[in-house]
Parts: structure tokens; sequence; C-alpha cells
């Protein structure tokens, strides 16, 4: 071999070792390079498990949600709560809870399932909600309708006599008869402010008007309902109102051919015919609000007293049999309220018995509004002993 093919020779095994080296130097890098992609992955791991749990809310109704009604309006508020604040947020609810001994059961479950925020939603579970908000402080407690507060539990209303009222505007317009008619619930503050409330609307356009009433002691009881607004019938009253659950006053209307309104929810399909309007309540703005409030680290307890200066409360669906003057005069009732420029417990106002309880121009404050147990003047019959 000559020396020139020895050189070369030298020269490919030294290439061979360097290239040989090289690729043990590569292999080391790549081996090396798993633990770096283990640790760029690590971070987004633990952003996922650092989500936070979404705040469980839990609901208690008195009736069954239903189509329409009280239930119906709250449970409708609950969905706007979910469409606000996506996965924030987990909702539940438990329908038909009576107002007694089992409402406590309920909403001591309603805790043990890992709910941080639970609203009842009816007067008559005030205390039951004290006693079990008293056990558990870290849970936040909305009570509907009631006056008692804790640390932890807070009440919230809707300022539904303003429906009543301008629902009143069109009953004392639209009756034939001068004798209106109301089915009660439950003879409470609440209701008797609106009874009196619808009344002083028709009053204020036709004095002639007097008020009878059906009280059924339920809030939810489709056939007592609808026997006590065919009495009311029977006793002469062509348009009805009611501070009921269901839709059978308005169906009773309906088949005798009579007029009346829906409450708490539109009911205008269940009674095309005899449906002047329905007094809604509208609760999406508060829930969101309240939510929003734990959400946020901002809840604190208190009492909240919305209408239709809050978008609460209005009066939907107003028939066209009703006169176009009287709608405009809705219509200006309505934004007195929004503005704060109208007041419909503005005195003079006598109670039944001709004692003055709001003075010449005298404006009733919340306070006053939240005492009356009592009708006013044009309400027939005796007020029933309350819960």
């Amino acid at each position: 071999m000559s020396h020139v093919s020895k050189r070369s020779l030298l020269k490919l095994a030294g290439w061979s070792s360097l290239a040989a080296a090289a690729a043990l130097v590569g292999c080391g890098k790549k081996e090396e390079a798993a633990p770096a992609a283990a640790t760029t992955e690590a971070p987004a791991s633990a952003a996922a498990a650092a989500k936070p749990e979404p705040l469980k809310i839990a609901f208690a109704y008195v009736g069954p949600v239903g189509d329409a009604g009280w239930t119906f309006a709250h449970d409708n508020a609950r969905k706007e709560v979910e469409k606000e604040y996506g996965d924030r947020v987990q909702t539940s609810f438990v329908e038909s809870v009576p107002e007694g001994p089992d409402a406590e059961r309920v909403i001591r479950d309603l805790v043990g399932q890992g709910n941080k925020m639970i609203f009842g939603t009816t007067f008559g579970y005030m205390d039951y909600m004290l006693k079990v908000a008293a056990d558990n402080p870290e849970v936040k407690f909305e009570h509907a309708t009631g006056y008692k507060t804790a640390e932890n539990l807070r009440t919230y209303d809707a300022r539904t006599y303003e429906g009543a009222y301008m629902a009143g505007v069109i009953a004392g317009k639209m009756t034939k008869s001068n004798v209106l008619g109301v089915v009660g619930s439950v003879p409470i503050p609440e209701v008797i402010r609106n009874i009196n409330s619808f009344t002083l609307g028709a009053q204020s356009v036709n004095p002639k008007v007097t008020t009878k009433v059906v009280w059924v002691n339920k809030w939810f009881d489709p056939p007592k309902e609808g026997e006590g607004a065919q009495s009311l019938l029977n006793a002469g009253a062509d348009v009805l109102f009611q501070n009921t659950d269901s839709s059978a006053v308005l169906q009773t209307a309906e088949k005798a051919g009579k007029l009346a309104f829906g409450w708490d929810s539109d009911m205008s399909h269940f009674g095309p015919n005899a449906h002047l309007g329905s007094a809604i309540i509208n609760w999406a703005p508060y829930y969101k609000k309240a939510v929003g409030d734990v959400l946020e680290g901002n809840w604190k307890t208190g009492s909240t007293w919305w209408g239709v200066k809050e978008n609460t409360i209005d009066l939907v669906k107003i028939s066209d049999k009703v006169p176009a003057e009287t709608r405009e005069q809705v219509d200006k009732i309505k934004a007195g309220l929004k503005d704060g420029s109208f007041a419909i417990w503005k005195g003079p106002i006598a109670a039944q018995d001709g004692k003055v309880v709001l003075k010449e121009g005298e404006v009733a404050d919340d306070k006053f509004l939240h005492a009356i147990n009592y009708y006013v003047k044009g309400v027939e019959g005796k007020v029933p002993a309350g819960k």
C-alpha cells in the first residue's frame, strides 16, 4: 500500500471517529430534551388544577315550576343567572317545598349538598332559614318577601303593589258592574297591600268601584282559586284580580265571558279573551346582582325592595280592548314610578272604617307600606287573622 493510500485510510478513520462522537453527542441532547418538554407542560397543568370550582347555588320553591306564576318567574330568573355567569356557577332547585317544618329539612339538605348560596322564595320559610343560617355561617342565604335578617341572611322583595295599582287603573275603566273581585292567598301585609293598591288604582279613575275579596289561604291551589273566582263572579264582580300563583282565576273568567289579569308572569295565553294585562315580576336583575356579590366577595346582609324603577315590576300584554287613553295613562304612571315623580300611596287615603291613614299630600314610606294590615275604603269584608 502506498503512503498516500495509508494517509487516506488514516483520514477516513479519523472522520469516522468524529462522526461517531457527534452521533453520541446528538443522542445525548435528545435524551436531555424530554425533561425540558415536561417542564413547559407543568404550568398549564397547574393552571387547570387551580381553576376555581363553580359557586353552587340552590333555590327552594313553594310551588311547582309549571308554565306561569310566582315560581315560574323565579325559575326564569335562575336560568338568567346561568346565562350570565356560565361555568362560574352551578344551580339547582327543589320545587313544591311547603311552608312549615319540612322547609327546614329541605334547606339543611341543600347545605349538605355543598351549596354556598341558597334562595328561599316564599314568606313562610323565614324562621326556618334563620335557624339554618345560624348553623352554617359559611353559606349565604337570600329570603324572598321576609323581614328578618342575619349576618349571612338577607331579604329581597318586589314592589308587586305597583303592578297591582296599574292593573287597577285598567279594571276601573273596564268594569260595567263597578264590582271588582280579588282572589287572595295568605292574609299577610304583602297581599293586603296589593289588594288595596289594586282598589286605589281603580278608584283613581272610577270612584264608584268596590272590591270583594275571597281568601283561599294557600299560594298555589288551582281548584280553590277557581272556586274563589267563581264565587266572586256570582257576587257580581265582572273584572277579577288575584294574588295567587296559578292561572285558574284567569281561566275561570275566560269560561264565564268576564275579564281578568295575569299575575307574576305573562298569563295571556291561558285566557286570551278575558286577559286585560299581566302584572309581572322579573327577578333576574336582583338575582344577577346577588350572585355577582358572592362571586366578587361583596355580599353583605340587608334588605332590598325593587320595583318598576329597577325593571323588576311591569304590566305587560295590555289588551286591545283597553281604550287607548287608558293605556296612555298606565304608561304615564309607569314613567312616574320609574323616575320617582309618581307615588301610589299618597294622601288623602282612608281605611275601610273611614279613618285617615295618610293626610292630604302625605307620601307613605317603606315602613308604612310594610305594616299595612287593613283594607282601604272601598274594599268590602274583614281582613282575616294572618299567620
